[in-house]
């Protein structure tokens, strides 16, 4: 039985036609994205100061978070004292990456700070089953310069090292996170998308209260954590 709508039912011919249509658009949003990426390629940057993060072993110039990379991505993953569990979307968005060593041959690097305390940081990292490097600003400015101050939300910022000299090219929070995650695209690709009220759907279709269907941190805990390693 049929619990939600459906979508009308048309011949192939029909089908080809409004999928052509949509396809030139689809094409046409991909040109802007390329035009959008040429434009971040020639954005101007800005020297940052010589911060000092906290890492797994103990403190660390930003110069040296990039190891032997020119190149570096950071995750802002939100955090805030005294929750056992953090942020369930930065939890989730940052779950996907298990595999980083692509970006070895473009000279970059990817790492999580965040302004948890580094013990902590560090312990539940390890029971979320994260993949990722982690740094802590906690004992430092970094995070607040950047936009992802203490108590704030998460955000992505990219910096360019000339030796030991940090630059950073750019910056984005909210939505803008959603080009560096492979969940939101292919849920967008489903018939319901994602299913949440904001969406402009069709009558009928299944709608939820925003977030409702994303994975909590201890289902992605359960998921990805030491205890799943367990047979």
């Amino acid at each position: 039985m049929t619990v939600h709508a459906l979508p009308p039912v048309v011949d192939s011919a029909t089908w080809e036609k409004r999928l052509e249509a949509l396809r030139a658009r689809e094409k046409a949003a991909t040109r802007e994205l390329d035009a959008i990426a040429a434009e971040r390629r020639r954005l101007p940057m800005v020297e940052m100061p010589a911060y000092t993060l906290e890492g797994a072993d103990g403190p660390v110039r930003l110069a040296d978070v990039f190891e032997d990379k020119r190149q570096l991505i950071v995750y802002h993953h939100m955090w805030f004292a005294g929750q056992d569990w953090q942020c369930s979307g930065c939890t989730g968005f940052t779950a996907q990456f298990t595999r980083l060593e692509f970006l070895d041959a473009y000279d970059a690097r990817f790492v999580i700070v965040t302004q948890g305390p580094i013990a902590e940081a560090l312990a539940y990292k390890e029971r979320v089953g994260n993949r990722m490097p982690w740094y802590s600003t906690a004992n430092s400015p970094f995070g607040a310069d950047v936009g992802a101050p203490p108590g704030g939300g998460f955000a992505v910022n990219v910096f360019l090292r000339d030796g030991d000299t940090v630059h950073r090219t750019w910056h984005t929070d909210g939505r803008g996170t959603e080009q560096l995650s492979h969940t939101f695209p292919l849920i967008d690709l489903l018939p319901y998308g994602r299913q949440e009220e904001w969406q402009d759907s069709p009558e009928g279709w299944p709608q939820s209260p925003t977030y409702s269907g994303w994975a909590t941190s201890q289902a992605i805990a359960t998921a990805y954590g030491p205890q799943a390693e367990t047979p």
